[in-house]
């Protein structure tokens, strides 16, 4: 590895502990209620998988596809934007499909950035988001975020304190790990933030639809002048249950999107082209089963967040997202996030995700996804309920 460089900026996986431990003990015979990674296990919809599977039976579509994306799903995801935020989009000049918004955003921060500059990164966060950039070359300095906290005035503070000035500004809502939400009214001061500092941004809006209790997620590209400064990313993943198929969008900023085309060109071939045509089905076609999946999140939420609350553990309901950020009781604290999460397999027989592997803020709080159905949920509850000490 002394041979590679780029490696030494990429940490050991934090996740991997936890992973390697749970997998060791499902060898030996452990049921295991895994709610660590955020991986659906909601099948896609049918008539998705039933457009697939007609498309794949015609040769025509086996050979190599478009690398931006065919030209009726670039338009789709400019159509369902249009329909759902009255956001205009060019789908020639301000959409590119990518390989899910993982790939994309990766790819985009190697064609936007340079070794030496700076991006800033919450912290905690999804760690492609800080890691997109350092593996391009550039530096991160992580913003914290938390409730008790002010944003606007620690981005302030960071964009003085920081030299060169930052280039890019990487944000994530509904935000992955802590479910925090935001309005347009939030988007509208990052914009303008962006411009009076002359950095770009990009928006991750990977929960777009799996939003509670009447909150409906705005969209970045919804505040005026967004196009000027950034790009979202969009994907099929969590709204459409397809997360292994890989299908995500970049659309906004038009100087932005053609960078991230072009380097696309280079790297690939495009999307299987029968899981584009289906793409174009699930986004144009009727979105009943959208809300379904939305409900079956709702519900899984509520089992786990009144359970926990039911033992003594003190969780809040999150507004948006597939995820239960849960800060961890004051008794195990000290252990720090990946002590906790272990002690929780071993004794619990429940995987959850450590909080350390978003950043270094996160260290106090584990995340839960709600990958498992209310019975599962409810068996996670009784061991954890063990644990606590009930």
């Amino acid at each position: 590895m002394e041979q590679f460089p780029r490696m030494h900026r990429l940490p050991p996986y934090v996740f991997a502990v936890v992973n390697e431990l749970k997998m060791q003990m499902r060898r030996q015979g452990e049921d295991i209620v895994d709610l660590g990674m955020g991986n659906p296990d909601i099948p896609t919809p049918k008539h998705i998988v039933d457009k697939l599977v007609e498309a794949a039976q015609k040769g025509i579509n086996h050979r190599y596809s478009a690398s931006r994306g065919i030209p009726n799903l670039r338009k789709a995801i400019c159509d369902w934007y249009k329909r759902r935020y009255e956001v205009e989009l060019d789908p020639e000049s301000e959409a590119v499909v990518t390989m899910g918004a993982k790939e994309g955003l990766a790819h985009l921060a190697l064609a936007m950035l340079s070794p030496g500059e700076v991006v800033f990164a919450p912290d905690p966060t999804y760690p492609i988001h800080p890691y997109s950039a350092i593996i391009a070359g550039a530096d991160v300095r992580r913003i914290p975020i938390d409730l008790d906290r002010d944003f606007f005035a620690d981005l302030l503070t960071a964009t003085r304190q920081t030299w060169p000035q930052p280039k890019l500004l990487i944000i994530c809502y509904p935000h992955n790990p802590t479910t925090a939400v935001v309005d347009v009214d939030f988007f509208q001061k990052i914009v303008d933030f962006a411009k009076e500092h002359k950095m770009y941004v990009i928006h991750d809006l990977a929960y777009a639809d799996l939003c509670f209790d009447e909150y409906k997620a705005p969209s970045f590209l919804q505040a005026k002048g967004a196009k000027d400064v950034g790009v979202e990313f969009f994907s099929m993943s969590k709204s459409y249950s397809m997360a292994g198929w890989r299908v995500g969008f970049c659309v906004g900023n038009p100087q932005m999107v053609h960078a991230l085309t072009r380097i696309k060109s280079y790297l690939d071939y495009g999307i299987f082209q029968p899981i584009q045509i289906a793409s174009i089905i699930a986004l144009n076609g009727p979105q009943k089963c959208v809300c379904e999946i939305n409900n079956i999140y709702k519900e899984r939420r509520d089992a786990l967040v009144d359970g926990l609350n039911r033992i003594g553990w003190e969780v809040p309901k999150p507004k948006a997202t597939m995820f239960v950020w849960a800060k961890i009781p004051e008794e195990f604290r000290s252990m720090g996030s990946v002590e906790f999460s272990k002690l929780l397999l071993k004794e619990a027989k429940v995987a959850v995700a450590p909080g350390l592997g978003f950043g270094s803020y996160g260290d106090d709080h584990v995340r839960f996804a709600l990958v498992e159905n209310r019975h599962r949920i409810n068996q996670a509850i009784r061991g954890i309920k063990k644990v606590l000490g009930g």
